[in-house]
């Protein structure tokens, strides 16, 4: 399913944002919380949504099919981390789209699913990767098996280089770092990489650093922490927003920071 909004003042060669929702699989919120964005800057927003009937659970959805049943490995053109690229290559067939103006952002379990994208099936055609308050990463090695790491994926050395010189960006609010917090993986591989989502995030942009230095090759990921933020899919949105298309992070004011209603 696709939720979708057009601005008024949208038309092809402006861009269209990518947004993946979280856990509770409701792409329309999150189609919603980007609206105001689409309004000041003429955009289209796309949220391909991953019902929890069809896909259901962690393994059918943060971690795109990419094992079986059985827990092996399933064939890679089955694994739904190649649906945004499928759906932005049918908007620039129907001409709703120019080619090169796609960007993606996914918060909580859709920063989980765009992590692994990139590290699997890479960018395709989004400019730009933003993935927010991830529960847990999928580590840039290739001696630990997925979904803690990706071994077993069929990716190689050169794989794992690309991942790592792409420009990723990892995002996290710094109020999201509680180890008790709801729909936080618990999982001893996720305890393992630190106590809350904020520390996760940490440790994902430095082993990511690390791995870069091992293997000689640039390190172009880039990491932000927005003040205030907890668990908060609508400001995390905000600030995305505000780097992609105002070329800086808003203020705390602007991102109404508040309770957080949108846990995954």
């Amino acid at each position: 399913m696709l939720h979708a909004y057009r601005s008024a003042g949208y038309g092809p060669g402006k861009d269209v944002v990518f947004v993946q929702h979280g856990m509770l699989r409701n792409g329309d919120e999150y189609r919603d919380f980007w609206i105001p964005a689409a309004d000041r800057h003429g955009l289209l927003i796309v949220a391909p949504t991953f019902s929890n009937d069809g896909f259901k659970g962690a393994e059918n959805y943060n971690d795109g099919m990419v094992r079986d049943v059985k827990g092996q490995i399933a064939p890679a053109d089955t694994w739904i981390y190649r649906v945004p690229a499928l759906v932005a290559a049918a908007l620039v067939e129907a001409g709703v789209m120019a080619p090169g103006r796609a960007r993606i952002f996914g918060h909580s379990a859709g920063g989980q699913f765009l992590h692994r994208m990139v590290s699997l099936v890479g960018f395709g055609p989004f400019a730009a990767v933003a993935a927010a308050n991830s529960g847990w990463y999928s580590l840039p090695t290739l001696d630990t098996p997925f979904p803690a790491g990706l071994a077993g994926t069929g990716l190689g050395e050169p794989g794992l280089k690309r991942l790592l010189e792409s420009p990723l960006h990892v995002m996290a609010g710094s109020k999201d770092s509680e180890a008790t917090a709801d729909n936080l993986p618990s999982q001893p591989e996720a305890v393992a990489q630190g106590p809350g989502r904020l520390h996760r995030a940490r440790n994902y942009h430095a082993v990511g650093k690390a791995m870069a230095g091992i293997l000689g090759c640039a390190f172009n990921w880039r990491f932000t922490e927005v003040p205030g933020v907890a668990h908060d899919g609508r400001a995390m949105s905000v600030a995305a927003a505000g780097i992609w298309f105002d070329d800086r992070l808003p203020d705390v004011a602007a991102l109404g920071t508040g309770p957080a209603t949108v846990n995954a």
